[in-house]
């Protein structure tokens, strides 16, 4: 595969990688159960369309 037709893929990849991240960060950071659910459940939508390792755990 050249270059060019692999850009999207890891822009993809990388802007995935930051956004399951910051979810991560604000799992941690949230107080109230109901900020971890509602974030969690934002990280399960991202799980259910990717296969490999679960996101939440």
């Amino acid at each position: 595969m050249s270059a060019p037709s692999r850009r999207p893929e890891i822009r993809r990849r990388r802007t995935r990688k930051h956004k399951i991240a910051s979810l991560r960060k604000r799992i941690a950071a949230a107080k109230s159960d109901n900020d971890r659910s509602r974030l969690s459940a934002k990280l399960h939508k991202l799980a259910v369309a990717s296969p490999g390792q679960p996101l939440v755990k």
